[in-house]
């Protein structure tokens, strides 16, 4: 039985008739850029993760540029983030003007390690850019105390955590702003790119408007110099179709999680992802550890069973970081899972009988 690792065209033939109206009413309007459209995905997004302003723009990479921006990051300033994650994280710290410090994760959750920050932190540190990897919650109430204890700002990246929670509060909510991906793939997805920042901060939020349209809330007025990171009108029709389907989609997800924890977790040399007390995780990935990650991937694929690797190389050991000379031994824990994680098939509508499979063929696999 072929397992993909997602389906996309399914999710859409489950909403097909609202997604066709909503494309439909966004032509029969010419609102592709910005308008009515895009307005009210703001204020249903905003109250979806229980936020006051959302500025929608064009992409997640986007997102985490405005966010920086808008809380001034200039050269010279040091920004903390994770050791594990998509390189978006760590290349906006530097396209915003600050240098980079990467901390290793905590070897359970694929999250940031909050000591690693602390012993991180120097005079030039200015922010904390926490990472809710796979659709996990990073551990921020240790982080908001160092944060505070610092006087240092966090913006959450929570492109992999739409909906996920943190002790029973949206994560997104914790720091001075939250970006999140609309990407395709994400647990709320697009048909194109498109991403949001999130803040209850009103000031924040008219900076970051401003800048991700040219630099001004009206045209042909520039109060500032800008960028042009638009959410276009198609893709948030499409996403405001999606959004009441959400709370749903992630308890789908939850549910398939709890299946392939019972059916892998007592298989010899599989590590099933181990959530900590208090954290909701919204299994954007379900992903495992094994110490033969690439003979067990191998052995899926060649059973038809799609699997994917996020992600392969730790960030300070990626060559656009070699300026910075870093050493493995300096993130034990990210190397030591770029090297054994594996993604297995995850998604809302996935089948009791293809969760079967794949658990099949891991305990098969020899």
């Amino acid at each position: 039985m072929p397992v993909p690792f997602a389906d996309l065209n399914l999710q859409y033939q489950t909403i097909k008739n609202e997604i066709d109206a909503a494309i439909a009413g966004v032509i029969r309007d010419s609102a592709f850029i910005r308008g009515a459209y895009v307005d009210a995905f703001e204020r249903d997004f905003a109250k979806a993760v229980d936020a006051r302003h959302c500025v929608s723009c064009a992409n997640g990479t986007d997102a985490l540029y405005l966010a920086m921006k808008a809380l001034k990051v200039k050269p010279g300033d040091e920004v903390i983030t994770t050791a594990h994650s998509w390189i978006s994280t760590s290349a906006m710290i530097t396209h915003a003007g600050a240098t980079v410090v990467f901390c290793d994760t905590d070897g359970e959750t694929f999250t940031i390690d909050p000591a690693a920050i602390e012993a991180a932190i120097t005079p030039r540190t200015v922010g904390i850019i926490p990472v809710h990897l796979y659709g996990q919650p990073a551990d921020m109430d240790a982080i908001m105390a160092i944060a505070n204890k610092h006087k240092l700002w966090v913006i959450e990246d929570c492109a992999q955590a739409h909906l996920a929670r943190y002790k029973g509060r949206q994560v997104g909510t914790f720091g001075s702003i939250a970006t999140y991906s609309f990407y395709p793939g994400k647990n709320l997805g697009a048909m194109g790119d498109a991403g949001a920042v999130i803040t209850n901060d009103a000031q924040l939020a008219e900076y970051m408007t401003m800048l991700a349209r040219h630099g001004g809330l009206v045209k042909h007025q520039h109060p500032i110099e800008g960028i042009n990171s638009r959410l276009d009108g198609l893709q948030a029709a499409i996403l405001s179709a999606k959004l009441p389907h959400l709370p749903a989609w992630t308890e789908a997800r939850q549910a398939a999680a709890k299946v392939y924890d019972a059916g892998l977790n007592q298989i010899e040399d599989v590590v099933v992802p181990q959530t900590a007390a208090g954290r909701s995780h919204v299994y954007h990935l379900y992903t495992i550890r094994h110490p033969r990650r690439d003979a067990l991937a191998a052995h899926l694929n060649a059973h038809g069973v799609q699997t994917a690797i996020h992600y392969p190389t730790a960030l300070p050991l990626l060559p656009a970081y070699e300026r910075f000379k870093h050493r493995a031994e300096q993130f034990p824990n990210a190397v030591r899972d770029q090297g054994q994680i594996l993604s297995l098939p995850m998604f809302a509508e996935i089948t009791g009988a293809q969760q079967d499979e794949v658990i099949r063929l891991v305990r098969d696999f020899r």
